[in-house]
């Protein structure tokens, strides 16, 4: 597919029959009134979008610690742009816009301070009551942590809005009710099932379409902005990129569009067109399922047995390749793993202080913290750490304890 070709119009007119109604919504935990100028996922969108997690992620890390550089992307960043994109994959798919943006804003709202190091330091501090997911954590945020309104905990969001959280990368469940993928060893987290047991959010199906588009889009931020990132920081190096093909391709469409670039340019050239070509391959390979299927509700997504927004083999080879070259070039290179070494034991130092002596947790989080113990206590400073941007986690270990890593890149 070459870059720009139309594959579908960005206006393809109503929602499709197999998109998620707002009007057909299965409602919400705690009924409500409707209101009279905003559909139920647009609310929900509004709701994520004021919440008190929602602005922490301004100063959460999303590759670089935020005191590395201005323009490097955060966890805030980052969701906004899988906002964009998703909205884009449903507009073309004739999706329900608002619900897919809707799960692209939460998507993250449970990630620690210091990215993918704190939440593998608190999964560990949390190894025996079960560990520490991040998208369970982002359900644990909108159901039950988030404390705004006077009627109830959490952001009473629509079903189908908690549905796409759990379940945008797929089902938790095979039909026989045992966990899958990330799962499979340690079992569904409890709030998930204990939510699933008293208004079931079909764990053993996909999510709808919406959902998935979300999911997608999440994929193809992370390929374009870590690159982009990585370059700007010098620990990549733009040549060394032609080892992956599709990249090595894109470099050579754009020396022979524009010649010698100079180096912000040539990098923002590579960024936007790996954006384009993975969007428009999405757009391209989902239509052809959706037309394989023909869909006639949000039901036959779910139930489709496979996702229906997704890439073309081709451009999933192509999406595994920049992931298996961006681990160990970024993600593993050593001025980063210096630092996430540090991140983690802020973490770790954290949680042991917290655990040992609850009295030292603020008073919003303190109440009945002194009373409780184990399994219960853990999680109460896991939920309190979880939540902790990173400048913040920095300022507790400073409170705490007499020495407190710098965090910064050498």
């Amino acid at each position: 597919m070459q870059p720009g070709t139309n594959v579908v119009s960005s206006e393809r007119g109503s929602r499709a029959a197999y998109a998620c109604d707002p009007a057909a919504s299965r409602g919400r935990l705690h009924p409500e009134a409707s209101s009279p100028t905003r559909g139920e996922f647009q609310r929900d969108r509004d709701r994520i979008l004021h919440s008190a997690a929602f602005r922490r992620l301004m100063h959460k890390t999303q590759v670089f610690i935020y005191h590395e550089g201005d323009h490097f992307r955060t966890r805030l960043t980052h969701t906004l742009e899988v906002s964009q994109i998703s909205r884009a994959l449903a507009r073309s798919l004739r999706l329900d816009e608002d619900l897919a943006e809707a799960v692209a804003l939460a998507h993250d709202l449970g990630h620690t301070p210091f990215g993918h190091t704190g939440e593998d330091a608190l999964d560990d501090c949390l190894s025996e009551i079960g560990g520490f997911d991040h998208n369970a954590q982002a359900f644990r945020v909108v159901t039950r942590l988030e404390r705004r309104y006077a009627a109830f905990d959490g952001l009473n969001l629509a079903a189908e809005t908690l549905e796409g959280l759990v379940k945008h990368n797929g089902p938790l469940l095979d039909a026989g009710g045992r966990p899958l993928g990330r799962y499979a060893e340690r079992g569904v987290p409890a709030t998930i099932l204990d939510y699933d047991g008293a208004r079931p959010l079909g764990l053993a199906t996909h999510a709808p379409a919406e959902a998935q588009a979300a999911a997608l889009a999440d994929d193809i931020a992370y390929d374009a902005h870590d690159l982009d990132d990585g370059l700007r920081a010098g620990i990549l190096e733009i040549e060394d990129l032609r080892a992956v093909p599709l990249l090595d391709e894109l470099l050579r469409e754009i020396a022979a569009a524009y010649g010698a670039l100079d180096p912000s340019r040539r990098i923002h050239e590579l960024t936007r067109r790996v954006i384009t070509r993975l969007v428009e391959d999405a757009i391209g390979e989902s239509s052809r399922r959706l037309d394989g299927l023909a869909p006639s509700s949000p039901d036959a997504i779910r139930q489709a047995g496979e996702p229906v927004v997704a890439f073309s083999p081709a451009m999933a080879e192509s999406d595994r390749a920049i992931k298996a070259y961006l681990f160990p070039a970024l993600y593993h290179h050593p001025r980063i793993m210096a630092v996430r070494r540090d991140a983690e034991a802020v973490v770790r130092d954290l949680f042991a202080r917290l655990v040992a002596e609850p009295a030292c947790l603020p008073e919003d989080w303190r109440s009945d913290a002194e009373v409780l113990s184990g399994a219960r206590l853990s999680r109460r400073v896991g939920d309190y750490i979880a939540g902790m941007t990173d400048r913040y986690a920095l300022q507790e270990h400073r409170r705490l304890f007499a020495t407190t890593p710098s965090l910064r890149i050498a």
